[in-house]
């Protein structure tokens, strides 16, 4: 696969540079990249580039964040003026907190999560779509009773508040005529509400594939309620504050992501290695992943699709209690989310 070179990249970003951050680039109208002595936000002498760092995350939730990392796509582009931190994320609750915190400038979460971070006025807009994924799933034990939403009033059931598989919960339970608070909940990381549920603490656990697919094989749980629908798509997000002050390398990121897919869709299967050996998951539940519920093939380019789906999704958002300013700041955000100018420029060149 071939590499684009870091100059190429920087005049691809010029198209998006002009429509995120003209101001940030200074009145001489000297674009960041292509020999301005001060480039966008002036961070700190990187000369060529706006920023002398950058720090992104990278999530088994996320295979492409796997491929751009493994084959040093950013690092590449951007040489070595500026320097690139890779942080793992748990799951979307937890790029929030990264992002929100000012430890990560882009990071990948589920478009609920993105939609509620922003409800409650974390300033991160999406600037990419990675996948249109059936990530999420009811899971229950091998012989279990439960066979629906339905059946789980009463009952302790696992779920990571802030996350794809927490508004699959409540959606499920609210096609039950149920609410969250009809069950309880065990408020568990990904990972641990595996754990719940194969130590019997709870008796159902809304999943998060790979650790879902995992535990299908390895522990035999069962997928007792499936609604793809109710899955939203993967966003890459980045903060207010780096988009207006790094949009050259923020275009860097969003291409690197684009080429990325290209090369992912032409290599399921190595995708899938990659995927088994960074979550610890046998090659098979990986494939599985990959190939059956990860749907990468879908245009990067955030628009009315997410914003369809987020709006399907708000009215649940607004009555779950989770933001402050209810319905009106949960419209507000849905309004305001979407940077679609770095993934217009990436996908025009591809």
């Amino acid at each position: 696969m071939s590499h684009r070179t870091a100059r190429t990249l920087t005049r691809r970003s010029v198209a998006a540079l002009g429509l995120t951050a003209a101001a940030a680039l200074g009145a001489a109208g000297c674009v960041a990249g292509e020999g301005s002595e001060n480039a966008a936000g002036g961070s700190g002498g990187a000369g060529e580039w706006s920023t002398d760092s950058l720090t992104i995350d990278f999530a088994t939730y996320n295979p492409l964040s796997l491929v751009v990392r493994d084959q040093q796509l950013i690092e590449k582009a951007l040489g070595e003026s500026v320097t690139v931190e890779w942080v793992q994320s748990a799951g979307s609750n937890k790029a929030n907190e990264l992002l929100r915190s000012g430890s990560a400038d882009v990071a990948s979460t589920a478009g609920s999560a993105a939609l509620l971070a922003r409800a409650n006025g974390s300033p991160i807009k999406v600037i990419d779509i990675y996948s249109q994924p059936e990530w999420s799933a009811l899971v229950v034990p091998e012989g279990s009773d439960v066979t629906g939403p339905a059946d789980l009033a009463g009952r302790p059931v696992a779920a990571t508040p802030g996350t794809d598989p927490y508004f699959f919960l409540v959606q499920a339970l609210a096609e039950a005529g149920l609410s969250i608070g009809d069950v309880e909940l065990q408020p568990l990381q990904h990972a641990d509400g595996r754990s719940a549920l194969e130590g019997g603490s709870v008796e159902a656990w809304s999943g998060l594939d790979p650790i879902m697919a995992a535990a299908e094989v390895e522990s035999g749980a069962q997928l007792a309620y499936r609604n793809v629908d109710f899955n939203t798509y993967g966003f890459l997000n980045a903060t207010e504050e780096f988009i207006d002050q790094h949009a050259d390398v923020a275009q860097v990121v969003v291409d690197a992501y684009e080429e990325a897919r290209t090369w992912a869709l032409e290599h399921l299967e190595e995708t899938a290695a990659l995927l088994a050996e960074v979550a610890g998951i046998g090659p098979e539940v990986a494939s599985t992943v990959i190939t059956e519920r990860s749907n990468l093939d879908v245009s990067g380019v955030p628009g009315e699709d997410q914003l369809a789906v987020l709006e399907a999704i708000s009215p649940v958002l607004a009555d779950s209690g989770d933001v402050a300013g209810g319905a009106e700041d949960v419209e507000k955000a849905r309004n305001e989310i979407v940077h679609d100018a770095f993934a217009l420029a990436a996908v025009e060149e591809k």
